[in-house]
């Protein structure tokens, strides 16, 4: 899509997706911007119909509910072609593959809205899609992924990041109430007798449980609000198996009043919510997971991640969404691999979790440079911490947010450190002190720019971290410098030295 600057003229074209997520319980358009690893939304609009509502009795959709099916499909229609999005897609899962008047629908859809695609998913490729949109963001997934809906539940093998067997149950949350007479004892017993044919659950026992769909995520935002949790981010957030099993245990027993008291709940998952936890409590036991992950990303993303090119899909997802952040802010492109050299000798053993750590921290340690001076700390960790890459865990965040409020100088004691504070043990706090502190004096050095950086190196051997200078590059060890080094040799646990060449 070709755009106008404010000078008139024309920019270069930006790639724009759509795709529309029709679902059993919601109907959501998702507009994604440029052919990026991490996906990038730019516009998200959800209206909640509940198609799925009333199937099990009558196996056909609500005439009143399609006729706003269409309304709101109309709609979207008319937001992607403003916006210039190509493809736009339509994936029309559960709800509209088992009713009865699903086909007539979806053709009567596709005669009124020409330019639209109806894709109308199979139960395998629903849950292929929701597999590689989880593993978009979370590349090594071990476990079981459940993909929750309003009319049905996808259960898929993932093996270190690999995608196995797949099943769908129809037991999503409006689905599932049904068959049970809206009776929580009975939804426990359709959920045991669904599960008994899903053999490979079993597989995910000391795993984890990867759960993907808005009912789920509702349950994380309540355990976050109860919890008092640093970072209100839904995706990668983690709780071990009897936290989970305890939550569940709450919201599908507590009844509707004490769920309505619940801080965090959204007020249209009320009643899907109890079901939502038996399921999960269900799956707990089915697969004896060690931990549970929620996950923001699924069958959208995973639509996306298909559109690109195999060279992207290989980059490394946090790499990709380090540089990501800071495209068009680094003053020199070429600083951050330079960096990655620099630093290295000062983290001997690191292992290879931590070595793309540090290399994502030098990609992004520039971020700070068009901030005001008196802020640059403070908004360089926010940037960070409430970052859109989805493929940052929460450890991740914390540790990078934390290495550059450092390497601004932020306050030990600044208050606005003290989320990165709560999720970071104390050996990775301090590594993240370091690396800043390092990255600090690299910066102090080179005035950003790698042709000075090179007329510097750093050794740390026998209880000394030395820095040598090429007095010849312009770099030479004034107050400042000394003083930035004698802080990292400090960290460090040793002797401070310079050495001019």
């Amino acid at each position: 899509m070709d755009q106008m600057t404010l000078s008139g003229q024309q920019s270069p074209p930006v790639f724009r997706r759509a795709v529309v997520d029709l679902g059993s319980n919601s109907v959501r358009l998702v507009i994604y911007e440029g052919e990026l690893r991490n996906p990038m939304q730019i516009f998200n609009e959800k209206a909640v119909l509940r198609l799925a509502k009333g199937m099990t009795s009558t196996g056909r959709l609500d005439d009143e509910t399609l006729t706003r099916a269409g309304t709101v499909l109309h709609r979207y229609a008319a937001i992607a072609r403003a916006m210039g999005a190509s493809p736009f897609e339509v994936l029309a899962t559960s709800a509209v593959r088992d009713a009865e008047n699903g086909s007539a629908f979806v053709e009567a859809m596709m005669r009124r809205l020409p330019d639209m695609r109806i894709s109308v998913l199979s139960g395998e490729q629903e849950a292929s899609l929701s597999a590689e949109g989880v593993l978009c963001g979370i590349p090594g997934a071990d476990g079981l992924l459940a993909d929750l809906g309003g009319g049905s539940l996808e259960l898929v093998r993932l093996n270190a990041g690999q995608i196995g067997p797949a099943a769908t149950l129809p037991v999503g949350v409006i689905r599932l109430a049904e068959r049970a007479g809206h009776d929580i004892a009975k939804a426990r017993a359709v959920m045991i007798e669904a599960l008994a044919g899903v053999p490979f659950a079993a597989e995910a026992a000391g795993k984890d449980l990867y759960l993907s769909g808005g009912a789920f995520r509702a349950l994380a935002r309540i355990h976050i609000a109860q919890t008092g949790y640093p970072l209100n981010i839904v995706h990668h957030y983690t709780i071990n198996r009897d936290e989970a099993r305890d939550l569940a245990g709450v919201v599908s027993e507590g009844g509707r009043k004490l769920i309505e008291r619940m801080p965090g709940v959204p007020r249209r998952r009320i009643e899907d919510l109890p079901y939502a936890a038996v399921i999960l409590r269900r799956l707990l036991r089915a697969t004896g997971a060690a931990r549970v992950v929620f996950s923001a990303n699924g069958l959208r993303e995973g639509w996306f991640s298909r559109l690109l090119p195999p060279e992207i899909r290989a980059e490394d997802p946090l790499l990709a969404a380090s540089r990501d952040l800071v495209r068009g802010m680094v003053r020199d492109v070429n600083l951050p691999r330079a960096l990655v050299a620099w630093t290295a000798p000062l983290f001997p053993g690191e292992t290879p979790a931590q070595k793309r750590l540090r290399e994502a921290a030098c990609w992004l340690s520039d971020i700070g440079a068009h901030e005001h001076p008196e802020y640059r700390p403070e908004q360089a960790f926010m940037r960070v911490l409430r970052q859109a890459g989805m493929s940052l865990d929460h450890h991740a965040r914390a540790f990078l947010a934390l290495t550059m409020a450092v390497r601004y100088e932020a306050p030990p004691e600044a208050g606005f450190l003290a989320p990165a504070r709560t999720l970071l043990d104390i050996q990775a706090a301090r590594r993240a002190e370091t690396l800043g502190t390092a990255l600090r004096l690299a910066y102090t050095l080179s005035a950003g720019t790698p042709h000075l950086l090179a007329g510097t190196a750093l050794t740390l051997a026998s209880g000394k971290l030395v820095l040598s200078l090429a007095a010849a590059n312009g770099v030479f060890a004034g107050d400042t410098v000394l003083r930035r080094l004698e802080r990292l040799a400090l960290m460090l646990g040793c002797e401070a030295e310079t050495v001019i060449q």
